[in-house]
């Protein structure tokens, strides 16, 4: 307990110090499959909450493109997505991978835009053989291939520093110019800025403060990981808990959790232009009603002086506002003294210190508002007072 509480506490400054540079992580917790076969987009498009027609619309909007070895690579941008039940609970997040169209193949042909297409997805280890069994499920006759390639890629995590701080375009620039192979000058590359493994980094998905995210060969080290700044997974999930996030289906509960609810909307893991896809109905009739009364929050646990705590507070544990008696919400996450929470918004910044878990004295809770939340989520009053 006591060396755990040395790493937190440590671990916890250093991602607040705007002075280091950016730490990365192996994210053990996520495994790699392949989507592959004439019918993937298809069938994943009447799966997932996201658009992933959008995978097979070539960036130029041209049918004219032709990949070539003497053009730079046309690199498309992942994509987050949930995979729901017919009732509109979340089962599975994925972040969807397309390799750059034009871009040199690790047995040096080059990839096409037409024909059969492969996507990657990192999703959680926890489940993965369960996810897989319902995506095969789900397949029938379509022509689409779902293999567990978790022995030759991994995933990694670029996270902290000053990366959120950097403007779109400087990290769109850094994202699309490291781990790559170049189509012409192999000599010419920088060794800070990528290697030979055909893969690259990108901006994360979901929001910019969670920094930048790939999937490379499980052989290789991927550019920018050095000694210095490789650090365990463990920092990661206190960056997402900082900035309220959640990942996977344990701190999103499967078959429980309402997406809305953990704030998937805005991790832009939803798109409410699409079709059809399994839990969709639940989905359009919660946001079309324009109030999510609950959502996921970041917490910090505090004892009557203001002191954090650390190890008290568990999974499950519910939350009382004292001022109102009312029950508000449970705790999801917690690790040392950090948390994350769904939590009743009109109840959540009711009073400062009114927040307790039920049970348990002398423990407070602070709800906090990520930064990254758009203002509409909140009225006038709760944006000043919530605010990070």
């Amino acid at each position: 307990m006591h060396l755990f509480k040395t790493i937190f506490h440590h671990n916890y400054h250093t991602l607040n110090s705007t002075s280091t540079g950016p730490l990365v992580s192996l994210l053990k917790s996520r495994s790699v499959i392949r989507f592959s076969g004439s019918d993937t987009i298809k069938f994943l498009q009447g799966l997932l909450t996201n658009d992933v027609k959008k995978f097979s619309e070539l960036p130029s909007k041209t049918a004219s493109y032709v990949p070539s070895p003497n053009l730079p690579p046309v690199y498309v941008p992942p994509m987050y997505a949930a995979f729901l039940n017919p009732q509109g609970r979340f089962l599975y997040d994925l972040f969807l991978y397309r390799k750059p169209l034009g871009e040199e193949r690790l047995d040096g042909s080059v990839s096409d835009s037409s024909g059969d297409l492969e996507l990657f997805a990192d999703v959680d280890s926890s489940v993965l053989d369960e996810l897989l069994h319902t995506f095969k499920k789900y397949r029938l006759r379509s022509k689409v291939e779902i293999d567990n390639v978790a022995e030759d890629f991994s995933c990694w995590q670029l996270f902290g520093g000053n990366l959120a701080e950097k403007s779109d375009g400087e990290e769109e620039t850094e994202a699309a110019s490291v781990g790559r192979v170049p189509a012409v000058d192999h000599s010419a590359m920088s060794s800070s800025h990528g290697n030979d493994v055909g893969w690259q980094w990108f901006k994360d998905p979901r929001v910019d403060c969670l920094g930048l995210r790939g999937v490379f060969p499980s052989k290789e080290t991927p550019p920018l990981v050095e000694p210095g700044n490789e650090t365990n997974e463990l920092n990661y999930l206190l960056w997402r808990i900082k900035n309220g996030v959640a990942e996977g289906s344990t701190e999103i509960p499967k078959g429980d959790a309402i997406p809305l609810e953990y704030n998937l909307e805005g991790l832009n893991a939803i798109s409410f232009d699409k079709g059809c896809y399994v839990g969709q109905e639940f989905i359009a009739r919660t946001h079309h009603r324009g109030v999510i009364r609950k959502r996921l929050l970041s917490l910090v646990f505090l004892d009557d002086s203001g002191k954090e705590v650390e190890q008290k507070v568990g999974p499950g544990s519910e939350i009382i506002n004292t001022a109102s008696g009312k029950k508000i919400g449970y705790v999801t996450t917690a690790i040392g003294c950090r948390g994350l929470g769904v939590l009743r918004l009109e109840e959540a910044f009711k009073g400062s210190g009114s927040l307790t878990i039920q049970g348990q004295k002398g423990i407070k809770v602070e709800a906090i508002r990520p930064k990254w939340w758009p203002a509409k989520w909140f009225s006038e009053h709760q944006q000043n007072s919530a605010m990070a």
